[in-house]
């Protein structure tokens, strides 16, 4: 078998010009991007990988800025773009250029669809082309120049087969009727954007915060301040400056001298004094905070909870259940807990009355409907069921 030729790597305006003033007439694409999280502060897009039916090309975003004829294309609803597992793609490409994806396909979502219970990348191409992707590079960092020919041709290989990937995957949807699925969750998630709404409450999100009293989350909230100010410094991922399992083993311990900070498990041991002194002084700043001023989480909507809730839950769980296994899906994939919820707090009398229902989807609504109006007819019909607290 011989191997793919060498993708081409763009680094000029001009050669990034040249290439996609050739895809003129091109109406599917696919694309992923490199970041580098793992090893970057903020992260952002250091690579662009771009297949079509006939050509391949790797753009390196860094010496040419915004590539503005991709961005053309990208946001042309007549081309269709495909991605596997495209949010956090969409996301960056939103964050850095401002692009809305308007035509997607994301063949992660597609393989869920299909019931298909190994839907990463390497899997399906191994299911369906007998493909094997080398994930050697799989935490490499991205952001640095020159990148190996082993590298580029690395990145090229996400988008090398994803074209074939999406029509077999497409006619699969097809054939079970499912394709209008799809294009209801594709359709959704061209919205996705870059948030940074609640940046400033983050530090609440951190795996074990609900554990930590209120002082403790004072103290967390300065410490995360402290830590994320050295990393944004020197453009480091935040893990690699402290981890947060030491933010909250520091907040919980709250250490007043240099001794007592550095006998903390996990805190770095190259930390210099000076940084090792601002998070002393991080601690203290969380001391002081007026116990009237102490950081709380956010209470979130709620409704009164009616006695007979958990029981319309549970038969909604069951109708769904029954469906997940006749249609070979993921019972999480056909419907999550939290649009169950929301169902049993409506208690639908009708179909029609789901569709109110913001985060159900019309194609749940079309497999699941009649059976939870059935398992909720039981239940008293409350004209006013949303009861925020």
């Amino acid at each position: 078998m011989s191997l793919p030729p060498a993708p081409l790597y763009l680094d000029t305006a001009d050669a990034v010009d040249r290439f996609l003033s050739g895809l003129t007439g091109v109406r599917t694409l696919a694309l992923d991007t490199e970041g580098a999280s793992f090893h970057r502060f903020v992260d952002r897009i250091y690579l662009l990988q771009l297949s079509t039916e006939h050509h391949e090309a790797v753009i390196d975003p860094l010496p040419i800025g915004t590539p503005l004829q991709l961005g053309a294309l990208l946001e042309d609803r007549n081309v269709e773009v495909v991605l596997h597992d495209a949010d956090y793609d969409l996301r960056l490409l939103h964050q850095d250029y401002g692009w809305r994806v308007t035509h997607l396909f994301d063949t992660r979502v597609a393989a869920q669809l299909l019931g298909i219970k190994a839907f990463g990348l390497a899997a399906l191409l191994e299911q369906f082309f007998g493909l094997k992707l080398d994930k050697k590079h799989q935490r490499a960092d991205w952001s640095m120049r020159p990148l190996t020919a082993d590298m580029l041709d690395y990145a090229a290989q996400d988008t090398r087969h994803l074209l074939g990937l999406r029509d077999r995957l497409h006619r699969e949807l097809e054939k079970k009727g499912r394709w209008h699925w799809a294009k209801e969750e594709f359709t959704r998630a061209e919205g996705t954007k870059w948030d940074t709404d609640g940046a400033d409450q983050a530090f609440l999100r951190l795996k074990g915060a609900r554990d930590l009293t209120r002082r403790e989350l004072a103290r967390l909230r300065e410490l995360v301040k402290w830590r994320d100010t050295i990393a944004a410094e020197l453009d480091r991922a935040t893990f690699r400056v402290a981890g947060n399992e030491v933010l909250l083993d520091l907040a919980r311990l709250a250490p007043t001298t240099r001794d007592a900070l550095f006998n903390v498990k996990g805190f770095p041991r190259g930390m210099n004094d000076a940084r090792a002194t601002d998070a002393l002084q991080a601690v203290v700043r969380g001391n002081a905070v007026p116990d009237s001023e102490l950081p709380r989480f956010p209470k979130s909507a709620r409704w009164d909870k009616e006695p007979d809730f958990d029981d319309r839950v549970g038969r909604l769980k069951n109708v769904r259940d029954v469906a997940a296994a006749r249609l070979d899906l993921d019972p999480g994939v056909l419907c999550s807990r939290d649009r169950m919820e929301a169902v049993a707090r409506r208690k639908p009398r009708h179909v029609d009355d789901l569709e109110s229902i913001p985060e159900l989807r019309k194609w749940q609504i079309e497999v699941l409907g009649e059976e939870f109006v059935k398992a909720l007819a039981s239940f008293p019909a409350d004209d006013s069921p949303y009861k925020p607290g």
